[in-house]
C-alpha cells in the first residue's frame, strides 16, 4: 500500500472483507480471512496522501461497516472515491457475484457522491467475451442510478466484446470502462491498443500490471 500511495498512480485499490467473516473490515483477498491492517487504519494513512481510493468489496457483509468508516473520515478524504463490486456473473466466472440490488442500495444511499465500479465475475479464457445478455442486464441495473459508473472489464475478454461494450457505454454519458488484468492473464499490448482504438479515450481507465503497463505507455507515446 505504501508504495502505491507514493507512486505515480492516480488511485490506490484495496480488497475489503470482514475479519473471520464477521469481524472488522480488513484489507484481504479471498481465501484469506485475516490481515495485519484494518480498513480503518488504511483510511487514516490515506488521509495524508493525494491519491484517489478504490474499495473492492469481496463480500456483501463488508459493505455497510466499511462505508460507515468511510463516512467517519468524511471531509478529510477530499478526493475521488470508487466503490467496486462484481454484481453479475460473467464469462467463465466461478465465484458467486454480490447481490446486485443489496449492493447498489447500500452504496447509493451511503455514498451518493462516489463513483460506482461495477463488474462481472470472470475467469480468463482467450476467445471468451462479455455476451449481450450480460451487458443488457448490467444496463438494466444501472439505468435508475444517478452516479457515475465505471464498468470493470477484464482486458483479455474485451477484444471479443467490443460491440457489446460500445453499446453499453452509449446508454449514458455517466458510463466509462476500467480495463483490469489478472496477474496470470494472457493478453498483449496489441489487445490494449485495440481497446484504445475502439473506445473514447476519455472514457477508459487502465489498471494493468508491469511490464505491459510500461509497454502500453511507450506504444502510445507516454514515457
Amino acid at each position: 500500500m505504501a508504495s502505491g500511495a507514493r507512486g505515480d498512480v492516480h488511485m490506490v485499490e484495496v480488497d475489503v472483507l470482514l475479519r473471520g467473516g464477521d469481524g472488522d473490515p480488513i484489507l484481504a483477498h479471498p481465501p484469506d480471512t485475516d490481515s495485519d491492517i484494518t480498513l480503518q487504519e488504511w483510511l487514516a494513512q490515506m488521509v495524508g496522501t493525494n491519491k484517489g481510493i478504490k474499495l473492492d468489496f469481496k463480500s456483501l457483509a463488508a459493505v455497510r461497516p466499511s462505508l460507515e468508516l468511510l463516512g467517519q473520515v468524511g471531509q478529510s478524504l477530499d478526493r475521488p472515491v470508487w466503490l467496486n463490486g462484481d454484481i453479475l456473473p460473467g464469462p467463465c466466472g466461478s465465484r458467486a457475484p454480490l447481490d446486485a440490488r443489496a449492493f447498489l442500495d447500500t452504496v447509493t444511499s451511503s455514498c451518493p457522491d462516489a463513483t460506482l465500479s461495477l463488474g462481472w465475475t470472470t475467469g480468463c479464457h482467450q476467445g471468451q467475451g462479455y455476451e449481450w445478455p450480460m451487458v443488457q442486464e448490467m444496463s438494466r441495473l444501472c439505468h435508475p442510478l444517478s452516479q457515475p459508473v465505471t464498468f470493470a472489464v477484464r482486458a483479455a475478454l474485451v477484444p471479443s466484446s467490443i460491440p457489446q461494450l460500445q453499446w453499453l457505454l452509449q446508454q449514458s454519458h455517466r458510463y466509462s470502462l476500467t480495463v483490469w488484468t489478472g496477474k496470470e492473464d494472457k493478453y498483449s499490448v496489441e489487445d490494449l491498443l485495440l481497446i484504445r482504438e475502439n473506445f473514447d479515450k476519455s472514457r477508459v481507465y487502465y489498471d494493468i500490471f508491469e511490464p505491459q503497463n510500461s509497454e502500453f505507455k511507450k506504444a502510445i507515446g507516454i514515457e
